[in-house]
């Protein structure tokens, strides 16, 4: 799904140099994997890590250099590719179990796109406010290590979750 996603977004995964186009991937990947356990009995664990993950990826974008509508268009390509990979088996269910399901995902891409946009004004606004005199300054240029690294966390933080209530007797 990754590798489908990635390709979608074509030269916007490449549009900077600023970050690199393995980082996108591993942040694809990353989104991905919260997602699927949003769906799961997992979801109000999750919950608050799918915010933090979609709010990283409008963050990144914007470091990336993409407008705002960009970053909803590439969340939509995100549904797109969940309708597209579950179709057979949604269809497979009974019509009020796969119209719930299909419901349901829409309404988790949907609070997606609404923390992307988020996160990407955040940075956007970070970036027009002058540094606090307190600090040194920012750098202008993200690492792509430190976004790889705070990926890593929220990564680590999902495992933790979901193995955490895996391991928990029910």
């Amino acid at each position: 799904m990754v590798n489908q996603w990635a390709a979608w977004l074509g030269d916007r995964l490449t549009a900077t140099s600023a970050v690199p186009s393995q980082v996108v991937k591993q942040e694809l990947s990353l989104l991905i994997d919260v997602f699927g356990s949003m769906v799961g009995p997992l979801r109000r664990e999750t919950k608050m890590i799918w915010q933090r993950a979609c709010g990283e990826y409008g963050r990144h974008a914007a470091l990336r250099g993409l407008a705002a509508g960009e970053v909803v268009e590439e969340m939509q390509y995100f549904r797109e590719l969940l309708i597209r990979f579950l179709a057979p088996s949604i269809a497979a269910l009974r019509p009020r179990q796969g119209m719930a399901l299909l419901l349901r995902l829409n309404r988790l891409v949907d609070k997606g796109v609404a923390m992307a946009v988020i996160g990407y004004t955040d940075a956007l606004v970070a970036s027009l406010l002058p540094d606090n005199e307190d600090t040194p300054p920012g750098r202008r240029t993200p690492d792509p290590a430190e976004l790889s690294h705070a990926l890593e966390l929220i990564r680590t933080e999902l495992h933790r979750t979901v193995g955490v209530a895996a391991a928990t007797p029910a």
